[in-house]
């Protein structure tokens, strides 16, 4: 998040909502993982109100939280910011370690998930993902593509 801001070069009060948002967007896990971005909100909210923020502020923190759910769609910079570098890892050499991670993590949900489907469901997510900030769409689409071609090499050997 940090670097991507620094990149688009937000002022000092937004890179500090955004570090507040990045902690705070994956908080809802710890009660739910549907519609986790939501609970996340509700945490922050709480929390964040009993730290003097006003409700402009939290209002901007939600914001970008939620720009995160999937399907992503940001409405401001900062917004897009926390959104790239929520799927940052897609355009990374760190995808295959990821991705690795995200698969044993569906799999203790859903244990008859085979490598096919997630296949699948990582070509489609790839193939529709788009990065929202002009620093990510320079510097990580030519990676996430090579990242989809290692894919459908993959599938197609499996299928």
């Amino acid at each position: 998040t940090i670097l991507i801001a620094e990149k688009e070069k937000v002022s000092d009060h937004e890179l500090f909502l955004l570090k507040v948002a990045a902690l705070y967007h994956d908080t809802g896990h710890l009660k739910s993982s549907e519609n986790h971005e939501a609970e996340s909100c509700r945490i922050a909210m709480q929390d964040l109100a009993e730290q003097h923020f006003d409700e402009t502020e939290i209002g901007q923190i939600c914001n970008m939280i939620m720009a995160t759910k999937i399907p992503q769609q940001p409405k401001s910079n900062i917004e897009g910011i926390l959104a790239d570098a929520d799927l940052e890892y897609l355009g990374t050499s760190e995808f295959d370690f990821i991705s690795d991670k995200l698969l044993s993590e569906l799999k203790h949900f859903r244990p008859e998930l085979t490598t096919n489907q997630w296949l699948s469901m990582q070509i489609d997510f790839i193939s529709k993902h788009k990065d929202h900030t002009e620093y990510c769409r320079t510097h990580y689409e030519p990676t996430k593509m090579k990242n989809l071609e290692k894919i459908q090499e993959k599938a197609r050997l499996l299928f």
